[in-house]
C-alpha cells in the first residue's frame, strides 16, 4: 500500500491478497488494482466479492440453473426455528475459506446438534452462517485454467479420506493434515466429463479468471453439485489442490503459473 500511494506501478501483480477484513475482504486489493489500472492476475473484485459470500454466490448459481443443495443462512440460533430443509444438514461460516470452521461436527443429524453448531459458529466467527442440505456422495475439486470460452478443466480431483481422518466431510484438520489423512486421485471417465462441464458452466457463469477451483460433491440422487468457487486459490507446489492435481494430470507448476499467466497477459 506505501509503495502504492507512493506512485509505484507495476506491469502485471500475481494477487494472492485475501485482504484485511470484512465480508469483501478478498475484493479489496483487485479494487485499489483496478482503481489505479494497473494489470492483475486472478479475478476482479466483483468475483471475489461473490465467491467469498458462500450463500450469494449460490444464489447466482441457482439462477444459472446449475444444481446446488438448498440452503439457509442464518444470524441468531432463534432463526433456526423457521428453517425448511431435510436432515442432514451441513452447517459452515458464510465468508471463511480453507474449510475454516468446518469439521467432524458440521454434519447435523438434528435439531440440537444444529442449535449447538450454529451458536458455537456464531461466537467463534462473528458473522452468519450457511446451513445446507448435507450431500452424502462423492467430492471433488475441478481445476480450471483461463478465461471465458478459453477456460478449460486442468483435472478432476477427488478427495478420498483415509483411515483416521475425520469421516464424511472435508474438515480443516483433514485440509491441514492431507498428507497422512487424505489420498487425491483424479476421476475420469464419464464422471469426470461432466464434473469438468458443471465446473467450466460455473466458471464461465460467473465471470471467474485465469485460475481457480470449482467445488462439487453428488447428492443423494447421484447428481453432482457445485458447493463452493475458489478464485483465488492456493498455489502451494505440494499441499494445494490446484498444484497438487495439475501434477497428478501430468502438468509441471512451472506449466501451471504459466497458463494463468498468459490468461492474465491475454487482457493486457
Amino acid at each position: 500500500m506505501p509503495r502504492l500511494c507512493a506512485g509505484e506501478r507495476w506491469d502485471l501483480v500475481w494477487n494472492f491478497a485475501e485482504g484485511w477484513q470484512g465480508i469483501g475482504r478478498e475484493s479489496q486489493v483487485p479494487c485499489l488494482l483496478e482503481a489505479h489500472d494497473i494489470p492483475f492476475v486472478f479475478s476482479d473484485p466483483l468475483v471475489c466479492a461473490l465467491t467469498l459470500h458462500k450463500a450469494m454466490c449460490k444464489r447466482v448459481v441457482r439462477d444459472l440453473g446449475l444444481p446446488t443443495p438448498r440452503f439457509a443462512v442464518v444470524d441468531t440460533v432463534a432463526q433456526l426455528r423457521d428453517l425448511d430443509l431435510e436432515y442432514p444438514l451441513f452447517a459452515k461460516p458464510l465468508a471463511e475459506g480453507t474449510s475454516k470452521g468446518v469439521d467432524r461436527n458440521s454434519k447435523i443429524v438434528d435439531a440440537d446438534a444444529l442449535a449447538h453448531v450454529t451458536a458455537r459458529l456464531l461466537d467463534r466467527f462473528g458473522q452468519s452462517v450457511l446451513i445446507e442440505e448435507f450431500l452424502p456422495g462423492r467430492e471433488v475439486t475441478v481445476g480450471i485454467v483461463g478465461t471465458g470460452a478459453a477456460a478449460r478443466a486442468v483435472a478432476v480431483l477427488e478427495v478420498v479420506l483415509l483411515a483416521g481422518a475425520d469421516a464424511e466431510v472435508y474438515t480443516q484438520r483433514n485440509k491441514d493434515e492431507c498428507e497422512s489423512l487424505v489420498q487425491y486421485r483424479l476421476a475420469d471417465g464419464e464422471f469426470a466429463r461432466e464434473a469438468e462441464a458443471l465446473a467450466l458452466a460455473v466458471w464461465r457463469g460467473i465471470g471467474a479468471r485465469d485460475g481457480g477451483r470449482v467445488d462439487l460433491r453428488v447428492d443423494a440422487r447421484g447428481v453432482l453439485s457445485v458447493i463452493e468457487v475458489n478464485p483465488l486459490p492456493g498455489m502451494h507446489p505440494t499441499h494445494s489442490d490446484l498444484p497438487i492435481m495439475a501434477t497428478l494430470a501430468g502438468m509441471s507448476f512451472e506449466a501451471l503459473v504459466g497458463a494463468i499467466l498468459d490468461s492474465a497477459l491475454s487482457r493486457s
